[in-house]
């Protein structure tokens, strides 16, 4: 595993609309790819809060079951911990599950796949790609 996808790109890669970005997904390497727990969640969350609860919950699960999910564990939580610590005495927090991925992200070596950089740069120690087609 090399990189964690977050939400917002694994949204765009089920609407299928993003030729540039649909182009750059195709081209991984399947084994370097992975979710966290908490995109998984959201995935899942946004397909029960949506018109089409059964179908979307399928096709959110069939995406999530490519590739490996990792959890939220104590080495996550403990630099959650450190982060939003750090974050919040800056004035800078970020999002709850923004920075939960992060952690997860620097948990296992992972570089985060976002098109979210403006809250993922503010953790210094994390590596970031941005998919923008």
């Amino acid at each position: 595993m090399r990189l964690l996808l977050d939400t917002n790109i694994c949204i765009e890669i089920l609407r299928g609309k993003d030729s540039a970005l649909l182009a750059r997904y195709a081209s991984q390497v399947r084994a370097d790819l992975a979710l966290s727990a908490i995109v998984r969640s959201e995935l899942i969350a946004g397909a029960l809060l949506s018109v089409k609860t059964v179908e979307n919950r399928q096709i959110a699960e069939d995406f999530c079951a490519l590739f490996p999910c990792l959890p939220f564990d104590a080495k996550a939580a403990d630099i959650h911990a450190e982060w939003h610590a750090r974050l919040r005495r800056a004035g800078t927090l970020i999002g709850t599950h923004d920075l939960m991925i992060a952690a997860t992200a620097l948990a296992h070596g992972l570089t985060v796949v976002t098109r979210n950089t403006d809250e993922f740069q503010r953790i210094e120690m994390l590596a970031i790609e941005d998919w923008r087609g």
